[in-house]
């Protein structure tokens, strides 16, 4: 099974939340953190806007976190046909080179408020993205590590044939039988009861 590219764009752009939150916070003056909050005797003069761009501050934000969203209801409605058994086991570390660059790049001087930076970064994010999908690496997102899913190194056997694979799983993968799907270069597994 192959992602579709739109399924494969969302899963890819919620894993920059944390980015979209990181610019966020630079996106808003030294000047605003100093200020009360809310004096409630006026209640017309409360800051409730502290972004210097907040058109795109709140999108960025917004469109991650509805990616967040939609990708693990994705991951719920996968559908799990074939049955394999699990031989053995371990964890292998998420490859999180490809996110950590990003957020270097948003502390060199990259904020809302220069378009021609944006721009540049914006070309940045659709290459890592076709490099990704292309590679058949969207499925290696850090993000869905703090929805407790782990990406594992196993021995499997399917109708009879083993082989060594790469098996995503929320939760531990320990020797047994699951239902699997194949994506991409991954299986995702889920257990026989779940």
């Amino acid at each position: 099974m192959q992602f579709r590219v739109l399924s494969a764009f969302i899963i890819f752009i919620g894993s920059y939340l944390p980015l979209a939150l990181i610019l966020a916070v630079q996106d808003i003056p030294m000047s605003w953190w100093s200020r009360s909050f809310c004096d409630f005797s006026d209640i017309k003069q409360c800051l409730y806007n502290p972004f210097n761009s907040p058109y795109l501050s709140i999108i960025f934000i917004v469109v991650t976190c509805i990616s967040v969203v939609v990708s693990n209801l994705s991951l719920k409605k996968i559908s799990f046909p074939f049955d394999a058994q699990v031989e053995s086991s371990k964890t292998i570390p998420n490859d999180i080179i490809n996110y950590v660059f990003p957020y270097v790049v948003s502390f060199m001087g990259m904020s809302y408020e220069t378009p021609e930076n944006l721009l540049g970064f914006s070309v940045f994010l659709f290459w890592m993205f076709a490099i990704t999908y292309k590679s058949g690496q969207i499925i290696m997102n850090p993000l869905l590590l703090m929805f407790g899913w782990r990406l594992y190194e196993a021995k499997i056997n399917i109708n009879g044939q083993s082989r060594d694979v790469r098996i995503l799983k929320k939760g531990h993968l320990t020797p047994g039988n699951y239902k699997v799907q194949t994506i991409q270069d991954f299986y995702i597994a889920r257990g026989i009861n779940e």
